[in-house]
């Protein structure tokens, strides 16, 4: 496979999402990235209900253009295999717990003896090492103690998690940089990332209000922006309506577009500071004049004029919907005529398009990789 990772090759020995989040991003990017997988294979392989063919839908997701071996790491003649594949790769991630990380020897520590070079990315809840390194860890639960969950939903209903998993793929992000920027340095050595760090890491912001003010943060109603008035969803005739405004030129061709001049000039309505001041009545305010249109109405009207507004769609409208088409983000695995589709690679490259093969079945490229077949 070409493309700007075309000659290195990556050990992946991952379950579920986030390490083969990180091996996924680095296969489409050209990277040969070999699964190494237990006698029962990824867990995700079955997780989810949906299959076509023999390919579990989750699981192929995440694993296209990689190849599948079989190896248990607790025995000798599976380190062994391990070992020689280390010795020729640039690289190996894992998600597993730090203790089974440390036990089968896929930490730099337990490689470098077979290759001085070799980057080992270990993805973990709280760390390799720490009072809290061996604390279970989900995204679930990294979301709650982040206070991620603190900060989503309504403020009148439970704390709420993301719509998707956030922290696992955050974290499979920030590992193939880490892996990357190593691999660039020329070094081999560990690199250590936690998912909890990563999510701390993505609240900057808000955790510099906090730290540097005091300020509590809180969620707020409809999705709103702690400091852009307006920056948020609203409900209009018939669905919801996301508003963005972040300058005060835009705020004055809004009001202009809306009927509502006079508001430009309101010291109340005026400025982004007034505004916040007096978010409220402000939110009030155009609450009312928004319930007279539908949501692509207002799209209609107020897109061309620079104004950010856009219908909240579900998923599906998403990837049935022009932009996706237009980004080439639903691709077939396998070739045009397969029933077997995914998202496609978030990164363009000019002169390469990724070539978007099937996800292995278990233990499918033994042969191909070690030389010979699994006993």
């Amino acid at each position: 496979m070409n493309g700007p990772l075309s000659g290195i090759r990556i050990i992946e020995v991952g379950h579920m999402l986030a390490g083969p989040y990180c091996g996924l991003l680095l296969a489409d990017m050209g990277a040969e990235v070999i699964k190494v997988e237990p006698p029962e294979g990824d867990i995700a392989r079955k997780v989810s209900p949906h299959f076509i063919g023999p390919h579990n839908a989750y699981f192929a997701s995440l694993n296209r253009n990689k190849k599948s071996v079989v190896l248990d790491l607790a025995s000798t003649a599976g380190r062994a295999e391990l070992e020689s594949l280390a010795s020729s790769s640039h690289a190996l991630i894992t998600n597993l717990r730090p203790s089974a990380i440390k036990k089968l020897g896929l930490t730099y520590a337990g490689l470098k003896a077979c290759n001085p070079k070799i980057v080992c990315v270990a993805l973990t809840g709280y760390g390799l090492d720490g009072p809290y390194s061996e604390a279970p860890a989900y995204d679930y639960v990294i979301q709650a103690i982040t206070g991620v969950m603190a900060l989503t939903g309504d403020p009148s209903s439970p704390p709420t998690k993301a719509g998707y998993s956030a922290v696992d793929n955050s974290a499979g992000i920030m590992a193939a940089m880490g892996l990357l920027a190593k691999i660039i340095e020329g070094r081999g050595g560990q690199v250590d990332v936690a998912m909890y760090d990563v999510m701390m890491s993505q609240l900057n912001y808000l955790a510099g209000a906090s730290l540097n003010t005091g300020e509590v943060v809180e969620r707020l109603a409809n999705s709103s922006h702690p400091y852009m008035v307006p920056a948020q969803i609203f409900p209009t005739a018939d669905g919801w309506l996301t508003l963005f405004i972040t300058h005060d030129k835009f705020w004055q061709t809004f009001c202009t577009e809306i009927g509502r001049p006079g508001w430009a000039t309101d010291p109340v309505f005026a400025t982004m500071a007034a505004r916040r001041e007096n978010r409220a009545r402000v939110l009030a305010a155009i609450g009312e004049v928004l319930l007279q249109a539908g949501a692509a109405e207002w799209v209609r009207r107020l897109a061309p004029l620079g104004v950010v507004a856009s219908e909240v769609g579900t998923l599906a409208q998403a990837l049935e919907g022009d932009l996706a088409r237009s980004r080439d983000l639903v691709v077939p695995l396998g070739g045009p005529k397969s029933p077997l589709r995914a998202v496609g690679a978030p990164l363009k490259f000019d002169g390469f398009t990724p070539d978007y093969g099937m996800p292995p079945l278990l233990d499918e490229h033994h042969q191909e990789v070690l030389g010979k077949a699994l006993a």
